[in-house]
């Protein structure tokens, strides 16, 4: 038959779109007509395709060749449709069955020799195909996330000659199948590695707890660095859907590996990383670090370092969870529920409140070197701690007693968010304004403690909710219904830079 139509998807922000590649052969001069608003990559399969087809010993036709990727008003990129538009040329031509096809979708970029090469965004794809019933088909080093979706059904294969002979009925693909369960221990460094700390330590306990943004202010070789790399060993493991979702992200990203599945990522970009890189972008969207942090921790160091700018972008994702990139031909939404950690000095030079004594910063200096970062970003940051510099005799010692492990913390750290679970569905610290006054109510002293806080440090609102939020998770570690004026206390302790 002259029309073969087979399946695939395209990338559109997070989502996976479905594509039908519709081919037709007519009479003519021999031509290779690409429609469907193909950018160059996908114009370019032309050749690639001409050349797998012929290097496979398929007959290529002499006769006008129409391929359109519908719908035709969603852009469509990369190499994936090199597979299903090789395959709809030898079903037109009659080298290949048409009915087989239909029970599957195709994605795969060719080699000039017929192989396959891997794609980006495979497990995405997979997981709205097995969705809408069908088996998909893909390059092999592409199959080990793509079979992450639970009961997909995923066939590798080498070359675009192995798929015509699963399609005849020669030799079948086998069927791929992933280990795909989340007992996976946390590959954090040890808390129990950071010496003395303590304030520190338990600010991370209650940040892991409930979901909590941090910010650590203190002098150089504090500890800083190393408290923030610790944090993703503290959280509770990932349930399947939150792995799903991560994996899926850093695929489209092309940065999947298997053995990070289940895992809570950790995002450190450099200082000079632009406002793009930070949230996503390109004339192709593709995610940027917030999103890559989904579900992990973003830990940006050396804060009134960053361009005040590409700071400033990060106001909204805090509060939404989520990131909206618009541009002029394109729109593309990502996920971006991330943990924000954060770590400064407390002056230019960094040694301000050092028992050296060394800052020779004049207090203009200091605050124009805070104003770096504005109060609206703060206002957003629920726990702002200070990280002091250590005495000598609280470094370690023979003899000296071990600190408490990631292990030991990461244990209440799962029973407080075992409770916010049963109780609310979610995390503390993504309550809303209305959840927060029915789930986050203090006694009369704990009101009254923080009313008095609210006008002595002319805290705004939301300050107000996040010290709400933040008592509320020291109430869940400390096992306790009840919203007591010591839970409020504590909340009200970690907002540091308010209180300056």
């Amino acid at each position: 038959m002259p029309l073969a139509v087979l399946h695939s998807r395209a990338l559109s922000g997070f989502d996976a779109l479905p594509v039908a590649v519709e081919v037709h052969l007519s009479g003519g001069l021999p031509a290779f007509n690409l429609v469907g608003l193909p950018e160059t990559e996908v114009k370019e399969s032309r050749d690639r395709v001409r050349a797998a087809l012929q290097n496979a010993q398929f007959e290529f036709p002499a006769r006008k060749i129409t391929v359109n990727l519908a719908p035709a008003d969603l852009p469509k990129e990369s190499g994936r449709f090199d597979l299903p538009i090789a395959l709809g040329i030898l079903v037109a031509t009659g080298q290949l069955p048409a009915a087989p096809t239909a029970r599957y979708e195709f994605a795969g970029e060719l080699a000039l020799s017929g192989d396959l090469r891997p794609i980006r965004g495979a497990l995405a794809m997979t997981l709205k195909a097995h969705r809408d019933g069908r088996a998909f088909v893909l390059p092999g080093g592409s199959a080990e996330e793509a079979a992450l979706v639970k009961d997909a059904v995923v066939h590798p294969a080498r070359s675009l000659l192995a798929v015509c002979a699963h399609l005849t009925g020669r030799e079948e693909l086998p069927r791929f199948l992933a280990r795909s369960e989340l007992d996976v221990e946390p590959t954090a460094p040890d808390l129990a590695d950071v010496r003395g700390q303590a304030l520190p330590k338990r600010a991370l306990e209650v940040a892991a707890a409930g979901r909590h943004s941090v910010l650590m202010l203190g002098p150089p070789g504090t500890g800083k660095s190393m408290l923030a790399h610790r944090l993703p060993g503290l959280l509770p493991p990932m349930h399947e859907d939150e792995a799903l979702e991560s994996a899926a992200i850093h695929s489209l990203a092309g940065s999947f590996r298997r053995g990070d599945w289940g895992r809570r990522p950790l995002r450190a970009p450099h200082h000079t990383a632009s406002a793009v890189a930070l949230v996503g972008g390109g004339s192709d969207p593709r995610p940027g670090e917030i999103s890559l942090a989904h579900h992990g921790v973003l830990f940006l160091d050396e804060l009134p370092e960053w361009d005040r700018r590409v700071l400033e972008v990060l106001r909204e994702p805090l509060e939404t969870g989520e990131i909206h990139i618009s541009r002029a031909a394109r729109q593309a939404t990502f996920p971006a529920r991330f943990q924000f950690l954060g770590a400064m000095n407390p002056c230019a030079c960094g040694y301000l409140g050092h028992p050296s004594g060394k800052c020779c910063c004049t207090p203009e200096q200091i605050a124009r070197y805070r104003a770096r970062i504005s109060g609206p970003l703060l206002d957003r940051i629920d726990l702002q701690i200070e990280v002091p510099a250590l005495p000598v005799d609280a470094l370690p010692a023979r003899g000296r007693e071990t600190a408490e492990s990631s292990t030991t913390v990461r244990a209440r750290v799962e029973v407080a968010a075992r409770r916010q679970r049963e109780r609310q569905g979610k995390p503390n610290g993504d309550l809303q304004p209305k959840e927060v006054e029915h789930y986050c109510v203090p006694d009369a002293q704990g009101e009254a403690l923080l009313k008095s806080a609210f006008a002595r440090l002319s805290l705004s609102a939301r300050a107000y909710h996040r010290i709400l939020k933040v008592a509320r998770t020291v109430a869940d570690l400390a096992d306790s219904d009840s919203l007591s004026a010591g839970h409020v206390a504590e909340a009200i302790g970690y907002r540091r830079l308010d209180r300056t």
